[in-house]
C-alpha cells in the first residue's frame, strides 16, 4: 500500500470511529468500560475490545492496596484511536483465591432489627366506632425500636408494651431511612385490657434458597441477592438469623409469565441449624457455616474467576434440584461489567435438557446456584426472566466475596 492509500485507510478508520462516537455518544462509550478490575496474579491484564479503543498500562501510579491478598495494583488508560482519552480503570492484582462451591438448598430464617412496619389499618374501639390511630404518623418501611423508652424486638413485646400503657399516649422510637425519629400515637381501647395502634408489623421472615460457596475461613455466601420484604420492597435489616437443613419436596416448573418455584421442607429445630446468618446485603446473605454445612457440601475448592475472564458461550450452573448436586449446561449470552444493578451483570440461558425437563429453566429457590466456567467459579444465579423461564440473571462472584474473609 502506497502512502496515499495508507492515508485514505487512516481517514476511513477515523470516520468510522467518529460515526460510532456519534451513534453511541462519548459518555455512553465511557460507561461501557468498568471503573475497576480484579486480576489474578500471573494472568493477563484485562482487555477491552471494540470501537477502536486502545489500552495503555500505567504501572506504579496507584497507591498500594490495603488488601492482604493484593501484591500490586496499576491503572489502565483507555483511549480512542490512541489519541482521545476516555477513561482510567483501576486494576487490583491479587493472589489466586479459592472457595468451595455450594449448590445445595438451604432453609433461611431471619429476625428483623427492630419491628418492621408494613402498613396501617383500622381498628374498632369499645364504643363501636372505627379508628385509624397510626394513619399519616408512621410509614411503611419504618423500623420500630422502642415504646415509651422500652426496647421491643418482636410482635409479642409490642402488644405487651402497648397494653401496659393503659390508654396513655404511646411514644414510638422509629428508624426511618436510616434516621432516628420519635412519634406519638393515641392507642385505641378495643377490649377491657386491650389497646391497639392500628399498625401491621413483621418481625421475621423465612424461605429457601441455594448456597453459593463456603470459604476455608468458615464463612458462607448464598442467594446472590438480598432478602427484601414482600410488602415494602426494601432490604430487610436483620438482627440475627440462621441456616437450616432442608430438602426439596416439590418443583413447580416455570412458564411464560409465571416463574416456577422450589418447595422445601424446613424443620426449625436447634439441632438442624447449619449456619449463623449475620449479613443481608444487595448481593447475597452471608455468615458463618457450621461443621454440618461443610459435611453436606462434598466438593473440591474452585478458583475464583473475575468478570473480565468470563466469556460468552458455554458455562455450568451447579444445583441439586434433582436430589443430588449436578452441573447443568447453560449459555452466557451477555456480560455487563458496569451494570448499575449488581445482581444482573450476567445474562444466561439454560440449555441442559435435563434441567429444562425438571424445572423449565430457572425457578425461585435456585437463587445462589454457582455459575462455573472454564473450571472457575464466576458468579451466582439471581433472578429469572418472567417472560422466559429459560433465561436469568447472575451476579459476579467478586461482588459477593467483598463480604467474606477468604
Amino acid at each position: 500500500m502506497d502512502e496515499r492509500g495508507y492515508r485514505r485507510c487512516l481517514i476511513g478508520i477515523l470516520m468510522i470511529a467518529l460515526a460510532g462516537l456519534g451513534f453511541l455518544g462519548v459518555g455512553e462509550l465511557r460507561d461501557t468500560i468498568p471503573d475497576s478490575y480484579t486480576q489474578t496474579e500471573g494472568e493477563p491484564a484485562p482487555a477491552y475490545s471494540g470501537y477502536f479503543i486502545t489500552e495503555e498500562i500505567k504501572p506504579g501510579l496507584a497507591e498500594a492496596s490495603a488488601n492482604a491478598y493484593a501484591p500490586e495494583s496499576y491503572i489502565i488508560e483507555y483511549k480512542l484511536l490512541g489519541m482521545i482519552p476516555l477513561k482510567e480503570a483501576q486494576v487490583e492484582v491479587i493472589k489466586p483465591a479459592y472457595v468451595i462451591p455450594g449448590g445445595i438448598p438451604i432453609g433461611i430464617y431471619m429476625e428483623t432489627e427492630g419491628i418492621l412496619i408494613i402498613g396501617t389499618g383500622e381498628v374498632t374501639g369499645m364504643d363501636g366506632l372505627t379508628y385509624e390511630p397510626a394513619y399519616r404518623i408512621v410509614q411503611r418501611g419504618d423500623y420500630l425500636k422502642a415504646i415509651n423508652g422500652t426496647a421491643v424486638s418482636d410482635k409479642e413485646e409490642l402488644i405487651e408494651a402497648v397494653n401496659a400503657q393503659g390508654g396513655e399516649d404511646v411514644i414510638l422510637d422509629l428508624e426511618r431511612d436510616g434516621e432516628p425519629l420519635q412519634v406519638k400515637i393515641e392507642a385505641v381501647r378495643t377490649g377491657q385490657e386491650e389497646y391497639k395502634l392500628g399498625i401491621w408489623v413483621r418481625d421475621n421472615t423465612q424461605g429457601i434458597g441455594t448456597l453459593t460457596f463456603l470459604t476455608k475461613g468458615g464463612s458462607f455466601g448464598a442467594l446472590g441477592h438480598g432478602v427484601n420484604d414482600v410488602d415494602t420492597g426494601g432490604l430487610l435489616k436483620i438482627s440475627q438469623g440462621a441456616l437450616y437443613d432442608t430438602n426439596i419436596i416439590d418443583i413447580k416448573k416455570g412458564e411464560k409469565g409465571t416463574p416456577g418455584e422450589l418447595s422445601g421442607l424446613i424443620r426449625y429445630r436447634q439441632e438442624l441449624i447449619c449456619g449463623e446468618l449475620t449479613d443481608n446485603t444487595p448481593v447475597g446473605i452471608f455468615g458463618n457455616g457450621e461443621d454440618r454445612l461443610y459435611e453436606k457440601v462434598e466438593a473440591e475448592p474452585l478458583q475464583i474467576g473475575y468478570k473480565q475472564e468470563i466469556e460468552l458461550g458455554e458455562a455450568f450452573v451447579r444445583s441439586s434440584v434433582s436430589g443430588e448436586v449436578k452441573d447443568y449446561r447453560v449459555e452466557i449470552l451477555e456480560i455487563h461489567g458496569k451494570d448499575e444493578d449488581m445482581n444482573k451483570g450476567i445474562i444466561l440461558k439454560v440449555t441442559d435438557p435435563e434441567l429444562l425437563d425438571l424445572t423449565g429453566g430457572i425457578v425461585q429457590g435456585m437463587s445462589g446456584s454457582p455459575i462455573i466456567q472454564n473450571g472457575k467459579l464466576v458468579g451466582a444465579v439471581t433472578h429469572v426472566f418472567v417472560q422466559d423461564s429459560t433465561k436469568g440473571f447472575g451476579v459476579f462472584i467478586e461482588n459477593m466475596l467483598e463480604h467474606v474473609n477468604l
